[in-house]
C-alpha cells in the first residue's frame, strides 16, 4: 500500500488556495489527512474539498507540529510565508510556496517540474521549494524544449495578464466597474486593486517600477528564467493587465542561434510535457484565456516564423494563471517530491 501524506494549504480560501484544493481532488493525491490553514478571521469558516465541507483552522506557529504535517502548501502571501514557512519547516514539513519570497534565494530551489524536475532534491537545503512567478511558468514550460534543440539566444515578450493575478479583490473590480459602465456611472466607481480603473482598459503596469524602467514582474521573469533553466538568457518583457478574469497570455518573439523552422517547432512542442497545440488560424483556432480557464495544461498557437530572419519564431501562449501559474504547478512539484521521497 501506497504511503499517504498529511497536507496542509495555507491560505485554503484564496483564489489559488481553492484551486489546489481542487486539484488535489481530481488527481487523487496521496492524500492521508487535508488541514485547510487561514488566517484568524477565517478560522471555523470551510472549504469545500471533494464533495465535503471540511473546517478552516487557524494559521499559528504550533499548528504544523500538533497536526503532524508532512507537505504545506503556502499560498496566502510574500509575508504570511515569510512568518510561517520556517515553523512549517522546524515541525518536519517540506514547504512548496507559491509567493514570490523564496524564489531568489540561492538555496532554495525555483522548480517548474516540467523543465527542471531535478531541482527539487536541493529541497533539503531549507526545506522549501518555491513556485515561480504565473507568467514565467507557462513561458518556460515552452521555451524548454526549443532551448535544448535549437539554443535560445533571445526572448521578447509581451504578456496580457489577467486580473486574478492580483487575487480575487482585483477580480471583484473588474467585475464591479463593468457593472458600473452598463449603470453609466463608471466614472464613479472606485480603483484599489490597479493604478488606474482596469475595465474597458489594459494598463502596461504590473507591480511596482524598478530604477531600469521596467517593473517588478517583468524583472521576475527575466531573473526566473535564469534560475530555472540554468542559463542566462537576454530577456524583456512588457507586462500588461489586461480586463479578463482568469487566463494569462504571452506573445513570445524566440530568437535562437541557428534557423528554425516553425512545423519543426509546432511538432517538437506537442510531444512536449502538458503543452497542448492550437494552431490553425485558418479556421480561427488559437489559444485564448477564455477557452483555458480550469484547465491543466499550457496552449501553444500562432507559431510562425519571422518575415526576415528565420532564427527567429513568433508564438501565442496561454494558460490558466491560477492553475498552471500557480496551483497546478505547486501540485505538480508535490507530485514530484512524493515520488522522489517514494525512491529512496
Amino acid at each position: 500500500m501506497s504511503r499517504k501524506y498529511n497536507v496542509a494549504v495555507v491560505g485554503a480560501n484564496g483564489a489559488v488556495g481553492e484551486e489546489i484544493l481542487a486539484i488535489l481532488a481530481e488527481i487523487d493525491f496521496p492524500l492521508n489527512k487535508l488541514v485547510p490553514l487561514a488566517s484568524s478571521r477565517s478560522a471555523g469558516n470551510t472549504v469545500e474539498f471533494d464533495g465535503k465541507d471540511v473546517v478552516i483552522k487557524e494559521l499559528t506557529h504550533t499548528v504544523f507540529e500538533e497536526e503532524d504535517i508532512e507537505i504545506a502548501l503556502f499560498s496566502a502571501g510574500g509575508d504570511v510565508s515569510a512568518k510561517f514557512a520556517p515553523s512549517a519547516v522546524e515541525a518536519g514539513a517540506v514547504v512548496i510556496d507559491n509567493t514570490s519570497h523564496f524564489r531568489m534565494d540561492k538555496d532554495i530551489p525555483l522548480v517548474v517540474p516540467e523543465v527542471n524536475p531535478e531541482d527539487i532534491s536541493l529541497w533539503k537545503t531549507k526545506g522549501i521549494i518555491a513556485n515561480p512567478n504565473c507568467s514565467t511558468i507557462q513561458m518556460v514550460q515552452a521555451l524548454k524544449p526549443l532551448d535544448e534543440a535549437y539554443d535560445l539566444k533571445r526572448v521578447d515578450v509581451a504578456t496580457y495578464q489577467a486580473t486574478s493575478g492580483a487575487g480575487k479583490t482585483a477580480m471583484e473590480e473588474l467585475v464591479t466597474q463593468m457593472q458600473d459602465f452598463f449603470a453609466f456611472k463608471l466614472d464613479e466607481s472606485e480603483h484599489k486593486s490597479f493604478a488606474h480603473q482596469i475595465a474597458l482598459n489594459v494598463i502596461p503596469q504590473i507591480d511596482k517600477f524598478t530604477e531600469n524602467g521596467y517593473t517588478k514582474e517583468e524583472m521576475k521573469m527575466v531573473n526566473e528564467t535564469t534560475k530555472i533553466m540554468h542559463k542566462e538568457i537576454p530577456l524583456s518583457a512588457t507586462c500588461v493587465r489586461v480586463p479578463t478574469l482568469r487566463g494569462h497570455a504571452e506573445a513570445l518573439t524566440l530568437t535562437f542561434d541557428v534557423e528554425v523552422d516553425a512545423a519543426a517547432v509546432r511538432d517538437m512542442l506537442s510531444k512536449a510535457p502538458n503543452i497542448v497545440i492550437l494552431d490553425k488560424p485558418q479556421e480561427s483556432l488559437y489559444p485564448m484565456p477564455a477557452t483555458c480557464v480550469s484547465m491543466n495544461e499550457t496552449f501553444v498557437g500562432r507559431i510562425r516564423s519571422d518575415n526576415f530572419d528565420k532564427k527567429i519564431i513568433h508564438m501565442f501562449v496561454v494558460a490558466d494563471n491560477l492553475r498552471v501559474g500557480a496551483a497546478t504547478n505547486a501540485v505538480r512539484i508535490a507530485q514530484k517530491w512524493v515520488e522522489m521521497e517514494g525512491e529512496k
